[in-house]
């Protein structure tokens, strides 16, 4: 990546909606640099989505959950074949390798906790080299992105014994 990418990359981070124009501006370059800049990241698979941070009630949201996955690499396929399967899935919002106790983090969607749990029991761990999974529910985003999101202190969640 050159550096007018980088530059555009940094800007665009913070403001997705910017128009070429006005990043054009914002780092002294002509419209047109921008566009054939952000047009090539596009087309390169360095900019791959666009996206909202949103700040809303999330009672009526798809249940969303953090898996960690133990597996046994394919000899000569390493992480990757698994890591392409566990990807393929529609639930499957991510898949990150991870260094740990656990080999994977995955992030899906569930439109309840129990779908999730039926996900994770009966297409998750039954894939080949899947030696065990653990499974968090994510019950509330504090911060997303590097976005913090504020606290309604009259919408506190209840803690009991």
């Amino acid at each position: 990546m050159d550096k007018l990418q980088k530059d555009i990359i940094s800007v665009l981070t913070e403001d997705a909606r910017l128009t070429a124009k006005k990043i054009a501006q914002m780092l002294g370059k002509t419209e047109k640099e921008v566009s054939e800049a952000i047009a090539d990241m596009e087309n390169g698979g360095i900019i791959v989505k666009y996206t909202t941070i949103t700040n809303v009630d999330e009672d009526s949201a798809d249940v969303q959950a953090l898996i960690e996955v133990k597996v046994t690499p394919e000899r000569s396929k390493g992480f990757e074949a698994i890591a392409e399967e566990i990807s393929s899935f529609d639930e499957v919002d991510s898949v990150s390798l991870m260094s740990g106790g656990y080999d994977f983090c995955v992030i899906l969607k569930g439109k309840s906790l129990r779908e999730v749990a039926m996900f994770v029991s009966e297409r998750l761990s039954t894939l080949n080299g899947v030696i065990s999974t653990a499974t968090h529910f994510i019950l509330k985003k504090y911060k997303i992105d590097g976005v913090k999101l504020s606290v309604d202190s009259e919408h506190r969640m209840a803690v009991g014994a």
